[in-house]
């Protein structure tokens, strides 16, 4: 089977083709920037450049295709989406028809047809409706929030968390919606594949908990160890609302009164029949959000700095960048020596060799460490010269140790938060890139308090140790 997929480059199009390669199909991805799926993809896929609202694109994208999904949505773009949506969709199934596509499967959202349904849901519904008018084989999977690590909904939970010990709530927290984890909203488009041919359906799918929006922000701060206090008020209007979630998270300030106008509608399931056709059992709230945390965990400790952030749209800004609710020092240097060279100045820091600038502003932060109960700077390290994995390294622990090009280093300091220490070496014609990149997940408001109050320290200190590095892999032996 030809299988399309529009929307690779976003979350859970992203998510789906992997599980698309995973399964061996062979896919085609319709997108705007190829580079964006770079080092994504397999043999079997081939990615075809086009805009997903351009008829002759789509004509290219769906010839041979025996099944497409359909995964685009215009919210962020700060066009009038509706109108986008809407040709978009009616582009597709014109083009899906033509080039004679067996099924189309679209996600789209969860909420009761009537009169009060948000300008976000209402197109939603109405693109589904389009693609069913076009008389093909259609599957609407219609879901509420998605729980992942990456997802906007859930994003945006976790960020109003994390940086709101009080939170005043308005009536929107309170709305009832059923949670999906994107693992099953996966394996949901995954089974539309083998449902039975027919004409155009609707299966509202979700997870087994009806929660408010203000359970899903208890959920994940119980399970990050946070302490919320949620005043609820009936007074905040949508576009006093959607003022305040832009204050509270800038990232929003695209979608804010569309995105609030959304949270106000119920979003549970309401015929679950149509869900039992599908070989799925969702799991609950509480392990939804586990795995978010997990994978985010994993995701994040699999980012290679130096071949997946371009140095350049790294901005150097008082405390860094924030990568969802990390927040990266990365700094860069290039020498004319080898690679083993580079990667053995890098692994003596530390010890008896100290950390090659300001070693002083160290010893200081070990002693107040040791008041708190950490391990402070004392513990030294197991060998002069070289490391491994599982060493201990003063007040660190080597996470990753693979030499010529990574060491990583994980926090074991009393910190309001997680912290690491990671440096790569990348060759370059005759001389070396090294990268050395501070990462920092700040455990609520204390943690992103402490992060900014002690970065005039970091700035010092991280730029003088790479110097120091790099004056080390240049020192004649």
């Amino acid at each position: 089977m030809r299988i399309l997929l529009t929307g690779a480059s976003g979350y859970v199009g992203g998510c789906l083709l992997d599980a698309l390669q995973a399964r061996g199909h062979s896919v085609r991805c319709l997108v705007r920037r190829p580079e964006r799926l770079a080092g994504r993809t397999t043999p079997t896929t081939e990615i075809v450049a086009g805009d997903a609202t351009n008829p002759a694109d789509l004509d290219r994208a769906c010839a041979g295709i025996d099944l497409a999904y359909w995964l685009v949505h215009s919210m962020e773009s700060g066009v009038d989406f509706e109108r986008a949506d809407r040709l978009a969709a009616e582009h597709f199934a014109a083009a899906a028809g033509r080039a004679g596509v067996r099924r189309l499967v679209y996600l789209g959202g969860l909420g009761a047809d009537d009169d009060r349904l948000s300008a976000h849901l209402r197109s939603r519904h109405e693109v589904g409706a389009i693609l069913a008018a076009s008389g093909l084989d259609v599957v609407e999977l219609r879901a509420s929030i998605i729980i992942g690590a990456g997802s906007f909904s859930f994003d945006l939970v976790r960020t109003l968390v994390e940086r709101l010990p009080v939170m005043i709530c308005p009536a929107w927290l309170a709305t009832p919606t059923q949670p999906i984890a994107i693992a099953d909203v996966v394996a949901a488009l995954l089974a539309a594949i083998d449902l039975p041919p027919g004409p155009a359906r609707i299966i509202e799918i979700g997870g087994p908990d009806r929660v408010s929006y203000g359970a899903i922000m208890r959920e994940y701060a119980g399970q990050r160890g946070l302490t919320r206090v949620m005043i609820p008020v009936p007074v905040l209007t949508p576009r006093l609302s959607s003022l305040w979630l832009k204050l509270v998270t800038p990232r929003y300030a695209k979608v804010g009164r569309k995105l609030i106008d959304g949270l106000k509608n119920p979003t549970v399931v309401t015929d679950p029949g149509p869900m039992r056709d599908l070989p799925l059992s969702p799991r609950g709230l509480a392990d939804a959000v586990r795995e978010a945390i997990q994978d985010e965990d994993r995701s994040f400790a699999g980012r290679r700095w130096a071949e997946t952030a371009d140095v350049d749209e790294l901005p150097a800004r008082y405390g860094g960048h924030p990568e969802g609710t990390r927040l990266v020092d990365h700094r860069h240097a290039t020498v004319a020596v080898p690679p083993a060279r580079a990667f053995a100045a890098i692994e003596r820091i530390g010890g008896v060799h100290g950390w090659y600038a300001h070693d002083w502003l160290w010893q200081l932060r070990g002693w107040i460490d040791r008041l708190l109960g950490g391990p402070g700077m004392g513990r030294g390290r197991r060998d002069p010269d070289t490391l491994a994995t599982g060493d201990t390294l003063d007040c660190w622990h080597v996470e990753v140790c693979d030499p010529p090009r990574r060491l990583r280093l994980a926090a074991e300091m009393r910190l309001p938060g997680r912290g690491w220490l990671e440096f790569e070496v990348v060759p370059r014609d005759d001389a070396v890139t090294i990268h050395q990149t501070a990462v920092f997940d700040p455990k609520g408001l204390f943690g992103l308090a402490y992060w900014y109050a002690i970065w005039p320290l970091h700035e010092l200190v991280f730029r003088q140790m790479l110097a120091g590095i790099v004056r080390q892999a240049t020192r004649r032996r």
